[in-house]
Order: structure tokens, then sequence, then C-alpha cells
């Protein structure tokens, strides 16, 4: 079904321009009088992203969404456009159900679209309903991959009472659609046996061509389930796979949750990274990660001890965050990883501060240490221009933020607060030393930004261009994993 078949009929004529055009998301629309459309373009100012957007959340105004309002994305690049798909979510209105569709040239600028479905997909509703469930009236954490000519996105629909939950397979010629459902994947029903959530969905395919679904929630991890590549369903009926991640336990319960698994294959290592989201979406939502030889695992965490161990596993390289002067932000989890070229993206929800029901669209850059583990830019990606560093431009005060916490409470706990991880001055002398103490000091091979410490140790972090989204200026910034695995951030 055509997506603009979802859009009220007072908005078609906006759509139509925009899918025909590049316009901003701000363009006004007008006639002459005859049946001409003029589009009038708007600037486009970075400036004018902010953290909170009550002035735009009304549903009345999602043609000018963008970047708000966006919770669990799953990105791909597609000819010119990254396309942004993402749970059926708002601030303060109702919205509804059938998986948001944004797009965007730069990383940047984002348009609003239009919807995946005018509804809930009927065969994943009708299971909930056959099994004694009420569908809710959302869907949630979308994927999106591209096969061949064939666009496949799965989706995730649950119901509470019982607790039941698909994903479910949505297919296209198109990044917009129109759109066909396909089938259901996997399902499950919490009926006390032991199984995992299925929500949650991300596709793996392989250099050989195999596809694999990894997807789970708190019940028992995460889970990896062989995937038919031609019809993308699973390759045996019923089969909901096996678990290659969970977490610890406290008397008996999970030590907080775990979900929103996003999995991919870095080609140059040669290794497969499983990024996972722990704790609460609202409070300490952060992004662990682990990797593995093969796509089925098992995978290892920065100590190399399996995720299947009941146990909570590092590295964590995104969580909630606070720079000086600034509320800060949190729910930093649920992640997207994709690439263009060389260059490794990930992107999130963030919740600011001041307010956390606000979801904001953070995409940041994503590196690699020397031996091997992702790392991701403490600012969001603003297209900056990369020009040369000096040592120089280095020296001064830095405010570096350690990302910390790993001990968190389990279920019978509940997480009230996110635990910010907050920036503290660190000096960096012209006489490369580190906050004036001669045993501490640093120096610099680009990009590379090493503290040599008073204990022989030492911390490489990868240094660039950024932008101070706290301050809306130009910045310095840094972002490595210490020894033991621990994140560490820096903005001059």
């Amino acid at each position: 079904m055509p997506y603009l078949k979802y859009i009220p009929a007072a908005c078609i004529l906006f759509f139509t321009v925009i899918c025909m055009s590049s316009c901003s998301k701000d363009d006004s629309i007008e006639t002459d009088g005859t049946d001409t459309v003029i589009v009038t373009p708007v600037a486009f100012d970075i400036n004018n992203i902010n953290d909170t957007y009550a002035d735009v959340a009304p549903f009345s105004n999602y043609s000018k969404w963008g970047p708000y309002n966006v919770h669990d994305p799953s990105i791909m690049k597609d000819g010119d456009y990254y396309y942004c798909y993402s749970t059926d979510v708002g601030f303060g209105t109702d919205v509804p159900p059938g998986i948001q569709i944004r797009r965007s040239k730069d990383l940047v600028e984002w348009q609003f679209v239009g919807w995946v479905f005018d509804g809930l997909p009927k065969k994943g509703s009708d299971f909930i309903k056959a099994n004694g469930g009420t569908p809710f009236n959302a869907l949630w954490a979308p994927y999106i991959l591209k096969v061949g000519s064939e666009y496949r996105l799965y989706y995730s629909l649950s119901s509470a009472k019982p607790r039941l939950s698909v994903i479910g397979l949505a297919t296209a010629s198109t990044p917009i659609g129109p759109w066909t459902e396909k089938d259901i994947v996997v399902t499950s029903l919490d009926n006390n046996t032991i199984q995992t959530n299925a929500i949650d969905p991300t596709v793996l395919v392989t250099p050989a061509g195999d596809h694999w679904l990894y997807y789970g929630s708190a019940w028992d991890g995460i889970y990896i389930v062989k995937l038919n590549a031609a019809t993308g369903l699973a390759a045996s009926g019923g089969d909901k796979g096996k678990r290659i991640a969970q977490r610890g336990f406290t008397n008996g319960k999970v030590n907080g949750n775990l979900e929103g698994p996003e999995i991919i294959y870095n080609s140059t290592l040669k290794k497969y990274f499983l990024f996972m989201a722990y704790d609460w979406l609202s409070t300490k939502y952060n992004v662990r990660v682990g990797r593995a030889d093969a796509p089925e695992g098992p995978f290892y965490d920065f100590n190399g001890v399996d995720l299947n161990v009941e146990q909570d596993h590092g590295p964590m390289i995104i969580a909630p965050y606070q720079f000086t002067g600034h509320g800060g932000w949190q729910g930093t989890s649920h992640c997207a990883v994709f690439q263009n070229g060389e260059q490794y993206y990930i992107a999130h929800q963030g919740r600011p501060g001041v307010n956390f029901y606000y979801m904001d669209l953070h995409v940041r850059k994503l590196y690699w240490t020397g031996d091997g583990w992702p790392i991701a830019s403490p600012e969001r990606y603003a297209a900056t221009e990369q020009t040369p560093i000096t040592a120089e431009n280095i020296a001064g005060t830095w405010e570096k933020i350690t990302l910390g916490y790993k001990v968190v409470p389990g279920y019978s706990e509940e997480q009230t607060s996110p635990d910010m991880q907050v920036a503290v001055n660190m000096v960096l002398g012209n006489d490369n030393t580190i906050d004036g103490n001669a045993n501490d000091t640093w120096s610099y091979q680009a990009p590379w930004l090493i503290f040599h410490w008073h204990d022989a140790s030492i911390d490489s972090v990868y240094l660039e261009r950024g932008r101070d989204w706290e301050n809306k200026k130009a910045c310095l910034v840094f972002t490595g994993l210490n020894n033991e695995g621990t994140a560490l951030w820096g903005k001059k």
C-alpha cells in the first residue's frame, strides 16, 4: 500500500512535493492560483536543532519532526539518502501506528516522509488476538535492510496480558514503499518457559550470504535464529533459535534490562560485533558491545568472557552523560550501526535531562581502537570539516567524562536515576603535562592523543574536530577506551 495513503488528506500535497523534490523539511508550500505548486526553500540552520521541541511535538506538526520523536532507530544508506525507521512514539501526543520514516542526505538535516503501514500489520495482530492478547496500538524497534532489489523491514508488535510478542516482515521495492506485509518471522509467549521476548530484530548478512536474525529482551537475553536468505523468514518454521548473550542475576532476577541487539560485520577486522542495550530506556540506558569470529558466536566481552555467562559485560561505549553547563542526556541506547564507505556511525535515541520524555535522534561517528573495539564520539555528528590539528590546538582546558558505572540494581530496585557521568576539567599543558603533574604527560600522534600516566599505564584516544552541541560552536573531541575497557570522552 502506498505510504501516501497513511497521511491525512490535508497533508497529501505536502508529502507529494517532498517526495518529488529535495526541499527542506521547513519549506513553505503554496499555490499561485493555478495548478502550479510553488515551493519556497527555507535555509536549514543546525543551530535551530534543540534538545526539547514542545512547539513541534503535536501530531499536527509531524512534517516538522525531523530529528525529533525518534526512538529505536534503524538506518541505512540508499542512493543519495540515509533512511531512518523508528518506533511509533511522540512527546505528549498520540501518533498512529505504522513505523515512522525519515530521510537525510547528510545525517544532520532530516525530513519526515511518512509511515510503513497505515495501521497494525494484520498477520502480526491476528496472531496476538488468536492467542488471547490485545496488541498494543504501536509498532516497535524496526530493522531495515536491502537484499538485492528488495527492501525488508522487520518490526515488533506485542501485548501486555498475556505477554505475547511477534517479529514480522514487510517488503517493498523502494525505501518509502508501498510496503506489503509478508509474514511472521518469530513469536514468543511469556508462559514461564525459558525463552526470550520476540522484539528488537536485527539482521546480519554474512560474507558467505547466510542470513541471521538476532533479537530479544529481558526475559532470557539475546537470541539468534537462521533465516531463509530468499524469503527473509525463519529457515525452519517455529524455530526460536538459541541464546548468545545474557546478564547477571541478583536474588534470582535479571540484573537490569538487556535488549535492542544490533549486529554488524567489520570486514577490515574480520569480526562480528554485537551491540546491546543495557538498563532502563528513560534512565541508565547504555550501549555495550561484544565480538566474535563467527556469526553464531561465541561473543566475548572486553575481558574475554563469553556474553552468555551470567554477568554484566563491557565495554560500555555510550551512557548517560553531562557536559558542563548542560542538563545532560540519558536514555542513550538501542542503537543502529551503519557505514558509508569506510566510516562507521552509531545512532540512538537521546533523552534530555531537563525532561526525559523528549526523544531526539543522536548520530555519532564510530571508530575502532588499535585492538579492534568500537569507540563512539562524545558529540553528535555535524559534518564538521576535518582540518589538521596541532599540539598548540590541543593544549588547554578540556572537559573529560569517564563512562565508569558498571553495577546496576535488579528488577526489585527500579532505576529512577540516569546516574549521569559528569564532566570534570583536565588541563593539558603546553609543556605536555596533565593537570600540572610532571609525572602525567600527553603526546600526539595524529589522530591519536596519548596519555602517559605515572603508574606506567597508557590511554590512547582518537582526536578530531567536532561540534559542541551544548554550546553550539566548534570544538575538539576525543574518544577511547582505557586499559580496563572503560570509555573516555573529552571536549575542548
